[in-house]
């Protein structure tokens, strides 16, 4: 199996196992930065037995202090959550969402940094899709997986902290490069992007059907960033769409660290250094 494979599935591999009666986990993600709450959306179309996660409530903890507008949540309220969810040990979970692949690329992160394995995030997301759609809200079994790691700062998959940020010997910067340059800057309240960051949008990474970019291409991408041998870390906003830039290298075999984070974080500490323009 290829590593494209561990990360990511297709929609017709996923209905020939839904059609076979193969268990899986189905979550959705629904999250954009104007609509936070996708339960409307969820509820008005989601895949056949797809639970709704929130991305706000559920895949992030408001309640921790000084590390970004979408902080990791711990180890033990996402197992209670995942519970909730039905994610069951031994049984593959499916991760998908309706915008750019954002909300399935951090609950895929978020899952497998608290050591919950065969997650995978549905390539092309619910546009993908050419089957049946359920509507309303799926109430599912309670399930029974046990979360290996409480501090996902610390957890399966690499971060770095604020401090660790310019001593990355590749920091790539997932925002648009409009926010990345410092031209406009409509979330933070400081413009501009970390010192020594490399900017490659998390959207670069996508095909015009929401795909992920084939492996030559995505390859393409990563050699003009400079991404090669030395140590990768990527942020982006609050740590969400910088998820997907992880997944995406994953799936070339880099194992790059996320900055949870990201731009919220570093921008509201005064002494860090900004830098604007293209770098």
């Amino acid at each position: 199996m290829t590593a494209r494979h561990e990360v990511l599935i297709t929609a017709d591999e996923l209905a020939r196992m839904l059609a076979a009666g193969e268990p899986v986990t189905l979550l959705d993600v629904r999250w954009t930065l104007a609509e936070p709450d996708g339960t409307a959306a969820y509820q008005a179309g989601h895949l056949p037995g797809a639970v709704y996660v929130s991305l706000d409530d559920e895949l992030s903890d408001h309640s921790v202090p000084g590390r970004g507008r979408h902080p990791l949540p711990s180890g033990s309220a996402l197992q209670a959550a995942a519970r909730r969810w039905g994610v069951r040990r031994g049984v593959p979970v499916v991760v998908y969402d309706d915008w750019n692949r954002a909300g399935s690329a951090r609950a895929w992160w978020v899952l497998t940094a608290a050591g919950i394995p065969d997650v995978r995030i549905l390539d092309g997301g619910l546009a993908a899709w050419t089957g049946e759609l359920h509507t309303g809200t799926e109430v599912p079994e309670p399930g029974d997986v046990t979360v290996t790691h409480d501090d996902l700062y610390h957890g399966a998959r690499r971060t770095i902290a604020a401090d660790d940020a310019l001593g990355t010997p590749t920091l790539l910067d997932a925002r648009p490069p409009e926010r990345y340059r410092g031209d406009s800057e409509t979330v933070d309240p400081v413009a501009g992007h970390i010192p020594g960051a490399v900017n490659l949008p998390s959207t670069s990474l996508l095909s015009g059907d929401g795909t992920l970019l084939p492996d030559a291409d995505l390859t393409d991408l990563f050699d003009t960033r400079g991404v090669g041998a030395s140590d990768v870390a990527v942020y982006c906003g609050s740590g969400v769409t910088a998820s997907l830039v992880v997944a995406a290298l994953a799936t070339a075999g880099v194992d790059a660290a996320l900055f949870p984070g990201s731009w919220s974080q570093w921008s509201s500490e005064p002494a860090r250094p900004v830098a604007l323009g293209s770098e």
